[in-house]
């Protein structure tokens, strides 16, 4: 349940700002956070939603009395169907019906403020360039094979190479630089989009930074910033093996 206290978004760039708080939030939500989130969609309760808001929090609320709502609301009702579901089903659910909520509140702004053809095609390319919050949840975030390969072999051997002289071998707390670009079986460099090609946080989905500390997860083998994860250097040297909150919280539940 939203008031809007918080500027309201009139331009591309202001509203593409408000849809990365939000669907960092989200994401929060549904990865970082997941126990509290899980706990708070009792089935008991009266119809849920799910509110990303835009200084990246979120919160679980009854839905806005107000009819017509200020802004688009998100699907209603989310708590009836966890017990329902495969935990990891409902959630992949929960990340759909929040990517198409994200969606229409961008889009909500645009049309209230008049975005003209390019206005709207620059809006949808900015955010179409992040990942959906249903590949992050997932683990779906498409990547071309022979990248994907090349990601999966400098991760199995983060764990026992600690010695090693190659950059792509280095233990799992490190900063790792993304895996290069290959060749596919044509001999020609694969036309990906730069998100396809690029590492991504498993928690905010942003790309790979040359100044930021990374982790990988032993488990799920996703990598993560220290920060989202609040893990710093110093603590990684002392964690034989890591497991993301998602892992972490999964198998307390199983």
């Amino acid at each position: 349940m939203e008031a809007i206290p918080h500027p309201i978004p009139r331009t591309v760039e202001e509203v593409f700002t408000d849809f990365k708080g939000r669907r960092a939030g989200l994401i929060k939500a549904l990865t970082i956070e997941v126990d509290k989130f899980y706990q708070r969609c009792d089935p008991e309760k009266e119809n849920l939603c799910l509110y990303g808001l835009p200084n990246e929090t979120w919160e679980v609320n009854l839905p806005v009395e107000e009819v017509p709502p200020e802004l688009p609301e998100p699907a209603l009702g989310i708590n009836f169907a966890r017990d329902g579901m495969q935990e990891k089903d409902w959630l992949s659910l929960v990340a759909v019906h929040s990517d198409s909520w994200l969606l229409s509140v961008a889009f909500y702004f645009g049309a209230r403020f008049g975005f003209g053809k390019s206005e709207r095609k620059r809006l949808f390319q900015m955010i179409n360039d992040l990942p959906t919050v249903f590949e992050l949840v997932t683990g779906n975030v498409k990547q071309s094979k022979d990248q994907s390969a090349t990601h999966n072999n400098s991760n199995k051997s983060k764990s026992s190479a600690k010695t090693s002289r190659q950059p792509d071998s280095q233990p799992k707390a490190v900063k790792m630089p993304p895996p290069p670009k290959e060749e596919d079986e044509n001999g020609e460099e694969e036309e990906e989009d730069d998100e396809q090609g690029a590492t991504l946080c498993g928690a905010c989905g942003d790309n790979y930074g040359t100044d930021e500390f990374w982790i990988c997860c032993d488990v799920c083998e996703r990598w993560f910033h220290g920060k989202c994860v609040k893990i710093t250097p110093a603590k990684a040297e002392h964690i034989k093996q890591y497991k993301c909150p998602g892992c972490s919280s999964k198998r307390a539940r199983v």
